[in-house]
């Protein structure tokens, strides 16, 4: 069953929305430059409030190892998503310090971008068409054949989630602007995406 993950919270509107319609993870951005970005207490406060089986993913830009681990070790999160420039050694020393899922992120262009996603010593990958929360997808059929579990990213709503999920069969859709109104989560957008895919697994 393809699993949900809705990423950028940042309010306990969000909060309630996600405990309210249970996808099965969420997003906190601790990349400074979005516009999604969380400090780690407000994500403290966040994911106090968060249903316990709802898994919180924390979101890397190249950040210091430490701040990646004492998230981690403070419970704030429950798995690594990276999205920077980090390298085998980076996955290596941050796997030796914690027992969570890693997620690496790569952009996909061309098949030979796969080359790289397929070899990432993290446990799933991600394969979005650019740095995270651009809104816009890119040509699926490049992953069609793609066998590795991933997360697909990138232009994800309610009008093309079913038709993501029918070609590519993903381990989980990873959206994020695309249940957005002016820059917020929206319930109901949030609502259609959970119904879509899980409705869309129950008749598969």
């Amino acid at each position: 069953m393809t699993k949900i993950k809705i990423c950028g919270i940042t309010r306990e509107e969000d909060v309630d929305y996600v405990n309210a319609l249970r996808p099965d993870f969420i997003g906190f951005v601790f990349a400074s430059k979005s516009r999604r970005f969380v400090s780690s207490e407000r994500a403290a406060t966040l994911r106090a409030k968060l249903r316990p089986e709802i898994f919180s993913v924390g979101v890397f830009v190249d950040s210091p190892l430490n701040s990646v681990v004492q998230l981690v070790e403070l419970k704030i999160i429950d798995a690594v998503q990276l999205h920077g420039d980090e390298d085998e050694a980076y996955i290596e020393t941050l796997r030796d310090r914690v027992d969570v899922p890693l997620i690496q992120a790569f952009r996909v262009t061309s098949p030979n971008d796969l080359v790289k996603a397929k070899a990432s010593l993290a446990d799933f990958v991600l394969l979005d068409n650019g740095a995270g929360g651009t809104g816009k997808t890119f040509d699926w059929r490049i992953v069609q054949d793609f066998t590795r579990p991933f997360f697909l990213a990138g232009g994800l709503n309610r009008n093309n989630i079913v038709q993501a999920v029918e070609l590519l069969n993903p381990f989980a859709v990873d959206v994020s602007s695309g249940v957005e109104v002016d820059g917020r989560k929206d319930f109901e957008k949030i609502r259609e995406v959970v119904f879509q895919v899980r409705n869309h697994e129950r008749l598969a």
